[in-house]
């Protein structure tokens, strides 16, 4: 068996060993998990509205993820997709509201500007750990708040007169589809759900097909070997941070231009900057990863919304198998070990 295969397992067995701990979990509970796996099967699959919201909720899942894994692959704990990701949304939102432009035009300077806002967001973590040596999640982690209540005062302060949400976003700068309302029962996919997939496109063939991708993950690999090599260490860090804070911020403007259509004063974080390094971790940090991980995820929270009508069952044990398939995931030498003495046992 070979370690591309044992890499490929390990995600798999953790999956499955996280729904059969959910599994007891449910019966200590006094559920039953057969009835709960269906709903939530049903809840995320089940006709053609649930498909389209699970694709939905895939879609930012995406970018969250791409960002985490780009930041991994090059060596760094981006712990900041949730504020970077804020970042994007209110300025997407911002430029939507701004200006009266025909869609071909208003449409991409949206995504641009998101895109640059989370550059941004991430350019700063970047340029401290390149020039002082602080460490990233530290930094990442405090700007999440900073980017919380930033966007927050933004959206009362200058984007309303006091209220709690903005104005809707005009049609030109939306991500919404008519065509997949038609096919999905007027669920709220939209067309992100292409520049989700062109971007996990975009990552693999930076890290994979290019000199600056080779660049970025043998800094991530060995800094002084790097450098020995005559390789730019510090501008490299800085390079990965703006790249991971671009994915993160058009995480935020799927959310603001597609699924939302404007922005809200939020009292906490949404949570999809977080679990995009579940869904990082679990796709094993690569981009077609990345994409399987999310439609899990998202499968898992569209999915266990249905759980308490269908079965009785509360959703937060959802939350519990979440948690269980990320450990089993990070308890990845213990399964490995097990594969591999497995394999010596069968021969």
């Amino acid at each position: 068996m070979s370690n591309r295969l044992v890499n490929i397992l390990i995600p798999v067995v953790s999956v499955i060993l996280g729904l059969i701990a959910g599994a007891i979990i449910m019966l200590i509970s006094g559920y039953n998990p057969i009835n709960g796996y269906l709903s939530l099967w049903n809840g995320a699959f089940g006709d053609s509205f649930y498909i389209g919201e699970t694709l939905r909720q895939v879609t930012p899942y995406i970018f969250a993820g791409l960002a985490v894994a780009f930041a991994f692959r090059t060596g760094l704990f981006n712990i900041g997709v949730e504020g970077q990701m804020l970042m994007g949304w209110i300025v997407s939102v911002w430029v939507g509201l701004a200006f009266d432009l025909p869609k071909i035009i208003h449409l991409p300077l949206t995504i641009i500007a998101a895109a640059i806002a989370g550059a941004i967001w991430g350019f700063i973590p970047g340029l401290l750990k390149a020039k002082f040596r602080v460490h990233e999640v530290i930094v990442t982690i405090m700007m999440n708040y900073i980017a919380l209540h930033v966007s927050n005062y933004i959206i009362r302060n200058v984007l309303s007169d006091q209220s709690d949400t903005t104005k809707e976003i005009p049609n030109s700068a939306s991500l919404k589809s008519d065509f997949f309302q038609s096919i999905t029962d007027y669920s709220s996919l939209h067309n992100g759900i292409y520049l989700a997939i062109i971007a996990a496109i975009i990552m693999w063939f930076l890290l994979e097909k290019t000199t600056k991708g080779y660049e970025l993950k043998s800094v991530g690999f060995n800094q002084h070997a790097s450098q020995y090599a005559g390789m730019n260490v510090n501008k490299n860090i800085i390079y990965s941070m703006i790249i991971s804070g671009v994915f993160a911020g058009l995480a935020g403007a799927m959310q603001g231009l597609g699924t939302f259509g404007f922005a809200f004063l939020q009292s906490s974080f949404s949570g999809v900057g977080f679990d995009g390094i579940a869904v990082a971790l679990l796709g094993g940090n690569t981009a077609l990863g990345v994409v399987i991980a999310s439609i899990l995820f998202g499968g898992l929270r569209v999915g266990s919304l249905n759980m308490p009508i269908e079965a009785n069952v509360p959703n937060e044990l959802v939350e519990i198998v979440i948690a269980l398939i990320i450990f089993f995931v990070a308890s990845s030498y213990m399964i490995k070990w097990i594969i591999t003495r497995f394999k010596r046992e069968v021969k």
